[in-house]
């Protein structure tokens, strides 16, 4: 057993010895051809036009406390409603995918004529292209940083700077900010109540006051009514919205279920109180009670509007450039010095294997079996080429 571990000892001594002695043999090419390697790729190097990179740096929108929070408990079920609008918070990588976005992009593409630029002949490519050029990251910072490579300083730090004046202008279309989608939102529902309030205020001014009507007393009895049902409406736009992002088994949906229920049933005891009147009496307080409950729905959707366009106000500017790209100074590619470093480390250790395998097949040379499976694996190779 000693005399085995002895043996393989020695053998492995003389395999070291002779890789040893295969490098020193061809040192001289090991050392001159990795070199020769290294300075051919450093002079090309020379010949590749350089690249610069403008960079340009930028705070997303800041979401800011809502003045709207102090009239919410106020308003009931529509003031849940303006926080269920509104309580969406767009987060940094959000505005790193608009900066990405065709919409971006093609207007990128038309304001430089980057298709000439680039020298491609469909938008498609010239996307692909502007892909490879731009690189765009977010940071734990918070900030978002636009990398812009192009052979011209000026033109880098400009298309850089582009980015974000295209982004300005995709955001006016879109409303992102909490102030701006509760502005949105209650804008189109003021459009809407005001256009209903107009229509009953029309049919009552048609109808007729009868002595009935004015001993009914229609402001005492009808505008409880009617705000009864403007809370109901909201209650039914809330549940509406709420479906969006709750399950019906959800707790918060059961319960705006329930006070949904318990108000409808508030109205129908309400309306079965009413006393009967006659026939003019009862159009008039029907018409009545409808325009008060148009006018309270157009109250609570103008207070709503109003303190959404001041919280938009406060916002200020959307965007805030913390770095402007300028025309970078120095050449951010090639690297020449990694480059040259890359090749000859790559030729040295291509050389070093090929001496290894030159060495082991002369050494091979002498054993017949060994010739013998060289020689058909070049038969092999040759059919497999179809030569002979």
């Amino acid at each position: 057993m000693n005399e085995n571990a002895v043996v393989s000892q020695d053998e492995d001594e003389i395999s070291l010895l002779d890789l040893l002695q295969v490098v020193v043999e061809n040192l001289r090419l090991l050392v001159l051809g990795p070199l020769v390697v290294g300075l051919l790729a450093l002079g090309y190097t020379f010949t590749i036009a350089p690249t610069y990179t403008a960079t340009t740096k930028f705070m997303p929108p800041q979401q800011q406390a809502s003045g709207a929070a102090s009239l919410i408990a106020s308003l009931g079920a529509l003031g849940s409603l303006a926080g269920a609008a509104g309580g969406l918070k767009s987060p940094a990588d959000q505005y790193v995918a608009f900066l990405k976005s065709r919409s971006v992009q093609d207007a990128l593409i038309g304001r430089f004529k980057l298709t000439e630029r680039y020298e491609q002949k469909l938008k498609d490519e010239t996307r692909t292209t502007l892909e490879t050029m731009v690189r765009v990251s977010s940071g734990k910072d918070g900030l978002i940083t636009v990398e812009v490579d192009d052979k011209d300083p000026i033109f880098a730090a400009d298309l850089a700077n582009a980015h974000i004046d295209e982004l300005g202008v995709l955001l006016k279309r879109l409303a992102l900010t909490e102030a701006q989608q509760r502005r949105v939102f209650f804008e189109k529902q003021l459009t809407s109540a005001k256009d209903n309030l107009t229509k009953a205020e029309q049919a009552l001014k048609s109808s007729g006051v009868t002595v009935d009507a004015l001993k009914a007393d229609p402001k005492a009895a009808v505008e409880g009514l009617a705000r009864l049902k403007a809370g109901i409406t909201a209650q039914e736009i809330k549940l509406a919205s709420m479906r969006g992002y709750l399950s019906d088994s959800a707790p918060d949906f059961k319960q705006a279920q329930t006070e949904l229920g318990a108000m409808r049933t508030q109205l129908s005891r309400a309306e079965q109180q009413q006393p009967a009147g006659a026939e003019g009496s009862s159009d008039y307080i029907a018409k009545y009670r409808n325009f008060k409950y148009q006018e309270t729905l157009f109250e609570l959707f103008a207070k709503q509007y109003e303190i959404a366009r001041v919280d938009e106000s406060r916002e200020g500017a959307v965007i805030q450039v913390v770095d402007t790209a300028l025309p970078p100074e120095r050449k951010s590619k090639p690297k020449k010095g990694m480059i040259a470093a890359v090749a000859t480390l790559a030729s040295g250790f291509a050389l070093l294997l090929f001496v290894f395998v030159r060495q082991a097949l002369r050494s091979s040379a002498d054993q017949p079996e060994t010739v013998q499976k060289l020689s058909k694996i070049r038969l092999a190779w040759r059919r497999a080429l179809g030569i002979g």
